[in-house]
């Protein structure tokens, strides 16, 4: 059987709370070890390498001469030229995210935005959005996969990556998004469907009935939280009685609130 090549991958965090290189680290079959070990030479990551200061950013920028996949988290700041997110100091001088971003990312073979904030600017660029957070799609014109969630499952990044490697490129939808995790709403694979169909509905939280009339997000987000799960496949948000609140769909979380609404708020709503 022929084996697969790994690739170097350069792990970027910008403008975000790291929720996302956690999410990859709590991934299981395959998990995070299977992945630097079988699939990737991981080359820098923030949060787990040992090399600091400028030893850590010569190992960054090393890779501009060579082959690597970038993977990105975290919005990028605009403002000031982004000054507002420093990402280390290289050959005496500090280094913005949106510098990093532009470098690596024009050099990638592929790039992913990982998680909401890098897919679209997510919480980090959330009203007033003080530091003009984007995400890296507005920074680099070229084409950027778009894996958004709040955080991403460990499974949508390492599957992707596994497409990447052992095909080369990507099955995409018109927003760049994978087909694989991407291509179906989550309300048409929701656990409590037939309540909807039913038309029997919760009227609080804890109610083990469709949460449309909570606010529930599921028929506008196309995600496959309802068969894949969290927490090693063991739960999902509706299961723990509350309603998707439309992390992993564009625009959140400002065209996503609220989060929770109540029926007489939402009389005669229909899909």
């Amino acid at each position: 059987m022929a084996s697969i090549e790994k690739k170097n991958l350069v792990w970027l965090e910008l403008n975000g709370c790291s929720g996302n290189i956690i999410s990859l680290l709590d991934g299981a079959d395959p998990d995070f070890q299977y992945m630097i070990n079988e699939m990737v030479n991981l080359v820098y990551e923030h949060s787990l390498l040992a090399s600091e200061g400028e030893f850590a950013m010569d190992q960054l920028f090393s890779m501009l001469d060579q082959e690597f996949i970038l993977a990105v988290e975290g919005a990028v700041s605009l403002k000031d030229n982004g000054i507002y997110q420093i990402i280390g100091k290289w050959q005496g001088r500090d280094v913005t995210g949106l510098e990093a971003i532009r470098l690596l990312g024009e050099r990638a073979t592929h790039v992913l935005a990982v998680g909401a904030c890098a897919s679209h600017g997510g919480v980090s660029a959330a009203r007033p959005n003080p530091s003009e957070c984007v995400g890296v799609q507005n920074v680099l014109e070229r084409k950027v996969i778009q894996l958004p969630g709040c955080p991403c499952h460990p499974d949508w990044f390492l599957g992707t990556l596994a497409e990447i490697l052992m095909y080369g490129e990507v099955v995409l939808d018109a927003e760049n998004r994978p087909t694989l995790f991407y291509s179906t709403t989550i309300h048409q694979r929701c656990e409590r469907r037939s309540y909807f169909d039913q038309g029997i509905f919760a009227t609080t939280l804890g109610e083990d009935t469709c949460m449309f009339r909570l606010g529930c997000k599921g028929p506008i987000t196309y995600i496959d939280c309802p068969i894949r799960k969290w927490n090693i496949r063991e739960n999902w948000p509706v299961q723990a009685n509350t309603p998707c609140i439309g992390c992993a769909q564009f625009g959140f979380p400002d065209v996503m609130e609220p989060f929770v609404t109540y029926p007489a708020e939402t009389q005669g709503e229909t899909i």
